[in-house]
């Protein structure tokens, strides 16, 4: 006679059978509650994670479990009512252990009814996170330096062009403000003074678009009109390129407003403006274009109306056995010294992040498309501009 029991069948299931299952469960906290919120099962999981015995917690109220802020607020109050009148409540946060100690917890509140569908109780389930949530705030810590340091790669590279900026307001400011010491009609001495007022203020604007791109913190996303963002970014993103280089900037009427850091868009358009000009050899024309459009999965799956903006180069073409690893951290085939890997993962990092994409187009020795794809937000923004530098 075999030793082993037949497998139990549904129908054979017992309540005892379904108490042994949840008390067999130690990672989750699995526990029932009165229609008041009142503490009235308690399984082997909730005394792991929260250190609480049966008898300590039985007919108290969830509350216990809550810091003085969450409880001060109504938080407690507020899931139980959400739950009772939706069915279900779900909720992330800060909850506290027997010894005082803190924990983070994901926590699902169901209703349970009787055959009847009146309320007779809810199911409480708390998992702890603690371990993955301070993984997302290191990867969050890191990912901020990465976005720095590529800031600081990038402002090396414009400092070129605005070395020389700076150098043609000086001569502007110097010549005048000699002129103007030996001027005696006053219309001369006033436009002399005109020019050196105009000198400063230019100059002053450089400084404010040099001090904003090099903020450290990261800024609150907000609703950004594009085609105002752009048209401000124009001169400060023209300083990536080489006199033998036009940047032209093409922007489609209206264009839909979105929610984003504005210092990462400007980052990102930036980094693919750099890349364009690497691919060119600082020759030619990059072309930057922004027009809206309404996608049905034909670019990364993604579906709505987004803003696309396009920068586009005549360069050598991206080599296909590459292109799996275009966005890697780190990953470039620039000389040494000439690039860190960080431009590209950036660009697809923010993209990712807003809800939205980068697409690639390119044919080997004919040049390269990028596309950044972003979600629209609601708004309308001005008319259309085309500039050239």
């Amino acid at each position: 006679m075999s030793s082993q029991s037949a497998p139990l069948s549904p129908s054979t299931l017992t309540e005892r059978h379904y108490e042994l299952l949840v008390q067999a469960v130690v990672d989750y906290a699995i526990f029932m509650l009165d229609p008041d919120g009142h503490i009235v099962s308690w399984n082997a999981g909730a005394q792991r994670i929260k250190g609480y015995e049966a008898g300590e917690v039985i007919g108290q109220h969830v509350s216990v479990f809550y810091t003085d802020e969450d409880r001060h607020s109504g938080k407690p109050r507020q899931l139980i009512e959400r739950a009772l009148h939706d069915g279900r409540a779900q909720d992330e946060g800060w909850r506290m252990r027997k010894d005082g100690t803190r924990f983070r917890a994901l926590v699902v509140i169901d209703v349970i009814r009787d055959e009847a569908g009146m309320v007779i109780g809810l199911a409480k389930i708390t998992r702890d996170i603690t371990d993955r949530h301070e993984a997302d705030m290191r990867y969050d810590a890191l990912r901020a330096q990465l976005f720095q340091a590529q800031k600081l790669e990038a402002l090396g590279q414009l400092s070129g062009g605005m070395a020389h900026d700076f150098n043609n307001l000086l001569t502007i400011i110097l010549s005048a403000a000699k002129l103007a010491s030996r001027a005696n009609n006053p219309e001369r001495l006033a436009s002399l003074l005109a020019s050196i007022q105009d000198a400063g203020e230019r100059g002053a604007q450089l400084t404010r678009n040099l001090l904003t791109f090099a903020r450290c913190e990261q800024m609150p996303r907000r609703l950004v009109d594009l085609n105002e963002l752009l048209d401000a970014a124009y001169a400060f993103i023209s300083q990536a390129l080489p006199k033998t280089m036009k940047l032209q900037m093409r922007f489609a009427p209206g264009l839909y407003r979105v929610e984003l850091d504005p210092g990462q868009l400007e980052m990102a358009v930036l980094n693919l403006v750099l890349n364009a000009r690497d691919a060119m050899q600082g020759n030619g024309v990059v072309q930057l274009h922004a027009e809206n459009r309404t996608l049905h999965g034909d670019i990364d799956g993604l579906h709505g109306e987004f803003v696309l903006i396009s920068i586009i180069d005549h360069g050598t073409g991206i080599d296909p056995a590459i292109r799996a690893r275009l966005f890697e951290p780190f990953f470039t085939t620039k000389d040494i010294g000439k690039g860190t890997g960080l431009g590209l993962s950036q660009v697809y990092g923010f993209a990712r992040q807003v809800g939205g994409c980068v697409h690639v187009e390119s044919v080997p020795g004919q040049g390269t498309t990028m596309i950044l794809c972003l979600p629209m937000a609601g708004g309308e923004s001005a008319v259309a501009g085309v500039r050239t530098c």
